[in-house]
């Protein structure tokens, strides 16, 4: 990534200002703006918005990214939420109307100041992805433009709660870090009530992962956000970026496809992080790309990008499995449109060998029906990788053997070169032995000498077979014809390699097993898969090299450190996967401020026993300055019975060593067709 330290404009950073709202709450902001920007000379402004902390929980990439917009003749604020870093009041959950209400005031209050010209746009990675395209659903008539990156258009199936209906572990993972987050005292330098607003905030921060649980089905909790219930509200131009290395790989090809304004998506071989200093490697420069976007559509320069195709996707050129990559061979390939018209589909159906061999046969035109019984070890998906990859550490899906021996498998014989793009849906004919049941696919990437890589996979609760809103169970014995929709993806099958199609009854902890031990008889089913009709390996579009701002230059206290490891209890048989992701501590020279936080998760289960699964995380995190040193503690576990899910946690806050406050919550949630 190339430094730039020079640029068309003088920047002034204001580091701290409030913004006030309707209700008399204040939001506390960091504003970067061109010199001179004023009556005489406004500019157009850019909006981040999130939970996150600005004065240390991102101001490594803030640094990096609004310096260098502001250089180039944009105002840009970065704005705490309501209840986080230093704002005002408490946060009660995420995208809620109290938060995107406050949004529309905030864009309301940028666009009456003397440096702004009254067009706005939002940008945002995840939570501020999120954000961006409900507030743009919204249509404030400032906001001009957004860039979501890493977001997701349907709450309910495509975020981190759940998918096909199956209930994703990442709902206590995730509910758990946010209860570490928002708990964070403010910075002691920039409120006197510091002490009192931290204690209202660690007695009253809510614990998300019950909301979640309790709403199982695809409701009004769900709808509420979730932009795919009306595209059409969308006015503002969006450029849609994302990762194959990130969770949230489906968005971009559905508001390309989707969107009636202005519309562009870019995917890359990324992780959850901004691509100018994303990893794995290429990066492109993004920066760069979000200046062009702005140029034309807050400032009026329509001629450059305006013959930009409407969807860029890298071409990963298959590679060995690994729990992690610096780079990731492949090239830029394009559509004009979404759903690309020159897609190929291909049909491979499922068979069995008189030997009981699963195969996967190219143009079949019907399946023959087989049986073929399964019932995965509950720890079938240990070598899943990380739902959402984002912390830099052994987060990948590794080598997939150890799961395809755990699953039923259907593999294909050599194959010429197969350029894969889109979402492969896989259609099967089963039968269950139990009212409620999963079942996990994974296309898998078989090398000549047998490592297995993940190239996409998909989920579905049976009981979800045919919607999410209404579930029906299954009548044990019963055939039943289901579809399993797997994660977009772009992926270079090399000539002479085969394709996997892996079925399993269990996926932990990806998603939460199923109330009781599952054999299923798959009987019949076919693989459709996009391909790509190219074959040459030259980029089809070239993006700039990386460029951004002169980086923070933190003071580093502990570096960071990340562990991955299994272990097997011999005596019991729990298998337990064990996460520990120290992520250092740094004090900021700019202000003063240190700060440092520590993960650890343990995901522990019977091979045999579904009732024996529980998760548990436990965040510590710090803040310091000038003699005072700040602590929190944040517990959660979650385990099941066959009726009800059970919650706990205990939030805890120290001050030098003292504890100050402690907090005890525990629910249990029935099970709703789950």
């Amino acid at each position: 990534m190339k430094t730039v330290t020079e640029f068309p404009h003088p920047v002034e950073d204001i580091p701290h200002l409030w913004i006030p709202l309707p209700d008399g709450t204040r939001l506390a902001a960091r504003l970067w703006r061109p010199e001179g920007a004023g009556p005489e000379a406004p500019v157009p402004a850019i909006l981040e918005y999130l939970p996150y902390r600005r004065r240390d929980g991102t101001a490594v990439r803030d640094q990096l990214t609004h310096p260098y917009l502001a250089g180039h003749g944009y105002a840009c604020l970065r704005v705490d939420m309501r209840g986080n870093g230093d704002s005002d009041g408490l946060m009660t959950d995420e995208y809620t109307p109290q938060e995107q209400a406050d949004a529309v005031a905030v864009i309301d209050w940028i666009t009456r100041q003397p440096w702004c010209s009254g067009a706005v746009g939002m940008m945002g990675i995840s939570w501020g992805g999120f954000n961006a395209l409900q507030v743009a659903a919204l249509a404030p008539p400032a906001l001009k433009a957004i860039i979501t990156l890493c977001s997701t258009v349907d709450r309910y199936a495509d975020d981190i709660h759940y998918k096909g209906g199956c209930m994703l572990g990442e709902n206590l993972g995730w509910a758990g870090t946010m209860w570490s987050f928002s708990s964070r005292p403010p910075d002691p330098a920039i409120r006197d009530d510091w002490r009192e607003v931290w204690l209202q905030r660690l007695e009253q921060e809510p614990f998300l992962a019950l909301p979640w649980m309790q709403h199982q089905r695809r409701d009004a909790y769900w709808k509420h956000g979730s932009v795919c219930e009306d595209f059409s509200a969308i006015r503002a131009a969006v450029l849609a970026v994302g990762g194959w290395g990130d969770s949230y790989k489906n968005a971009v090809p559905q508001l390309v496809a989707n969107i009636d304004a202005p519309v562009r998506g870019i995917v890359g071989p990324w992780i959850h992080k901004y691509p100018h200093f994303a990893a794995p490697e290429p990066r492109i420069g993004f920066l760069q790309e979000a200046l062009r976007w702005w140029d034309r559509h807050l400032k009026g320069q329509d001629a450059d990008g305006a013959d930009d195709p409407a969807y860029a996707a890298y071409l990963i050129h298959g590679d060995r499995p690994a729990t992690w990559y610096r780079h990731r061979p492949g090239h830029w390939i394009t559509a004009p449109d979404w759903p690309a018209p020159d897609l190929r589909h291909d049909t491979l159906a499922l068979g069995l060998t008189p030997q009981g061999h699963g195969t996967l046969t190219l143009g079949q035109d019907a399946p023959e029906a087989f049986a073929c019984q399964l019932s995965s070890p509950e720890d079938c998906g240990l070598d899943s990788g990380e739902f959402c990859a984002i912390f830099l550490g052994p987060e990948m899906p590794g080598d997939q053997r150890r799961d395809d021996a755990l699953s039923a498998c259907f593999d294909t014989g050599p194959l010429p070169q197969t350029d894969i793009f889109g979402a492969p849906v896989l259609r099967l004919r089963l039968k269950s032995d139990r009212p409620v049941a999963h079942v996990a696919v994974r296309l898998n990437h078989l090398h000549p000498d047998g490592a297995s890589t993940r190239i996409s996979w998909g989920v579905l609760n049976l009981c979800h077979r045919n919607g999410h809103e209404a579930p029906e169970p299954l009548l044990p014995g019963e055939e039943v014809e289901v579809t399993v929709p797997l994660d977009h993806i772009a992926w270079r099958l090399p000539e002479g390699h085969r394709l996997r199609v892996a079925v399993s009854s269990s996926y932990f902890p990806m998603i939460w097993p199923s109330p009781e031990r599952v054999t299923l008889v798959l009987t019949g089913g076919e693989l459709d898969l996009p391909c790509h009709p190219g074959g040459g390996s030259e980029d089809q579009i070239t993006f700039p090299e990386a460029e951004a701002a002169e980086p923070l230059a933190l003071e580093v206290l502990r570096p960071e450190a990340h562990v991955r490891s299994t272990a097997i209890d011999r005596q019991s048989g729990l298998v337990t996967l064990v996460i520990e992701d120290d992520f250092g501590e740094a004090r900021d020279p700019g202000h003063g401020l240190i700060s440092g936080s520590v993960l650890r998760e343990r995901w522990q289960i019977h091979p045999d026993d579904p009732g024996s699964a529980r998760a548990e995380t436990h965040w510590t995190q710090v803040v310091a300055r000038d003699g005072l040193r700040l602590r929190t503690e944040a517990h959660t576990a979650l385990w099941s019975d066959a009726g009800h899910f059970y919650l706990s946690g205990r939030l805890e806050a120290w001050e030098n060593d003292r504890l100050i406050h402690a907090r005890d919550v525990s629910h249990s949630v029935p099970r709703d067709h789950l």
